[in-house]
């Protein structure tokens, strides 16, 4: 079926690692913090909003804009399996659209699905039928194009970028629309209009969603919610529950619960 392995790069701020290759095709879901992924001519921006989609024969580098730690899960398929869910042939995937664009947002669905595999998978013991089934799911959400969008100007990626990379310095701050967009050289209005013409949510939601992606990997071992709600940037441990409420259909402390579960359930018997 492939390989999922957890990518784990410390806060160490560098300019440029030095080139690498990947003979496979790969689908990498980052979950934690922020990194710009240097392949071709482009500088794809990975963080917990974002799938990435890597061409097997590619060589690239990744660069850390900020001192904190990253964090992705990888994906490598079996090369019959990924042509299967990308509906194209082997021969055909790099011209699959979505490896073409190179990346896409993910949806709240999608996250969740990548944080079952992410803690079923910190149990050490995890594999056979329901850990595939699993894996397969979570490519099938990724590899979903109906909804690929055309690719930006580069110049308008250079202020998506910037952007994104506000987000996650400040991810814990309050944030105002002027501030981004002074940081990042463009008006509010200009902002607005091309955030949510590119990655198909307001500059708002966008946000809240990469709160709740830090949330979703830092529930299981959180003891105290509301520092974490504070942590993440909510108001108040009451507007956190409501917010992952409406979009997870549970509460905070529910969603611990079961992923202690699961974590718990993946762990080897004595």
């Amino acid at each position: 079926m492939g390989l999922v392995e957890d990518l784990r790069c410390p806060g160490e701020r560098l300019n440029t690692t030095p080139e690498q290759f990947s003979a496979d095709f790969q689908v990498c879901l980052p979950y934690r913090g922020l990194f710009v992924w240097h392949v071709g001519n482009d500088h794809v921006v990975g963080d917990a909003n974002q799938v990435l989609f890597v061409s097997g024969g590619e060589s690239y580098r990744v660069s850390q804009p900020r001192s904190a730690e990253y964090a992705e899960l990888i994906v490598t398929p079996d090369p019959e399996l990924l042509a299967e869910l990308g509906r194209a042939s082997r021969a055909a995937l790099p011209f699959h659209p979505l490896f073409r664009r190179r990346s896409r947002r993910a949806g709240l669905g999608l996250m969740r699905r990548r944080t079952r595999v992410l803690h079923s998978a910190m149990g050490r013991v995890w594999s056979g039928l329901a850990a595939e089934e699993c894996v397969i799911d979570l490519l099938r959400a990724a590899l979903d194009s109906d909804s690929v969008t055309p690719l930006p100007s580069r110049g308008t990626r250079r202020l998506m970028g910037r952007a994104k990379e506000f987000l996650e310095a400040h991810l814990s701050s309050p944030i105002r629309l002027a501030d981004v967009a002074r940081a990042v050289d463009a008006s509010p209005a200009y902002l607005t209009d091309t955030f949510r013409r590119v990655e198909g949510v307001p500059l708002h939601r966008y946000l809240t969603q990469l709160r709740l992606a830090r949330a979703l990997v830092e529930l299981p071992s959180a003891d105290d919610l509301t520092t974490l709600a504070l942590d993440l940037g909510f108001s108040s441990h009451s507007h956190f529950a409501a917010v992952f409420r409406q979009a997870f259909g549970c509460t905070p402390s529910r969603f611990r619960e079961s992923a202690r579960a699961m974590v718990a359930a993946s762990r080897p018997r004595a």
